[in-house]
């Protein structure tokens, strides 16, 4: 039989620094729970508890509707940094 991989264990960053709001304004904090593509990234990959997740998901979906990040990227004319359109 396989051995059981062992992960390095990932932490919240936003419990570490004691962050309680995440703003859909603030795109710098945003972009590192966002994909190449503009997804949202899962918690496994981000390493976010439940509750700063769901923030963020939410802080995410409002930017998106106020025109701050695009919904998709088109998959012909890919950037090849989408997020230096973001600043």
């Amino acid at each position: 039989m396989s051995e059981k991989r062992k992960f390095k264990k990932r932490f919240c960053k936003y419990c570490e620094a004691k962050i309680d709001f995440i703003d859909y304004k603030d795109l710098y904090q945003l972009k590192h729970s966002l994909s190449e593509r503009f997804k949202i990234m899962p918690r496994r990959l981000t390493g976010n508890c439940k509750r700063h997740q769901d923030i963020v998901t939410i802080a995410i979906k409002r930017a998106r509707q106020t025109a701050l990040i695009p919904y998709i990227i088109d998959r012909k004319n890919v950037v090849e940094n989408p997020f230096e359109v973001i600043r």
